[in-house]
């Protein structure tokens, strides 16, 4: 598998651990920090640190949402964050943004653009479910396009 990490993300996951079985390569992605190469138009996965997201629910809450338009569009998109849901409802950040009205925020974007936002807990896992996320996507699309060329009479290889 080769995810395409967009050449402005800041603090990119490596993807080294033997499970992932994955390589990299740095690209312009239009949509997301991460996605899979050829598939572009299709899956990606926008992470977000605890701090980056509460800055996306505030002050830079338009350019989000212009994000999540357009991430709304591929087949599969969702947001991965590097923290727990509890540190967001806690408040266990540096914004004048009321927990609160982050949630709440959260539900909405989730039920407006049905993206789902994974709170994934660390660092760590969040590299996990980004990855997990992608290989999910890919292994769903083989298999549809097995069935494709089955259906048209080709090989299903």
């Amino acid at each position: 598998m080769l995810i395409v990490v967009d050449s402005r993300e800041q603090c990119p996951f490596p993807f080294t651990h033997e499970r992932y079985e994955a390589k990299t390569k740095q690209g312009a992605l239009t949509v997301g920090d991460y996605s899979l190469a050829g598939l572009e138009d299709k899956v990606a996965v926008e992470r977000k640190s605890l701090p980056d997201l509460v800055a996306c629910l505030g002050r830079e809450r338009e350019r989000f949402e212009r994000e999540l338009m357009r991430g709304a569009a591929l087949d599969a998109f969702a947001v991965v964050v590097e923290a727990d849901w509890l540190m967001l409802a806690r408040g266990e950040y540096r914004s004048q943004l009321k927990p609160h009205a982050a949630c709440q925020s959260v539900l909405a974007f989730t039920a407006r653009y049905r993206v789902p936002f994974l709170f994934a807990g660390t660092r760590a896992a969040a590299e996990y479910m980004t990855w997990g996320f992608l290989r999910q996507y890919l292994e769903s699309a083989r298999k549809r396009w097995r069935a494709i060329a089955k259906a048209q009479g080709g090989d299903a290889a």
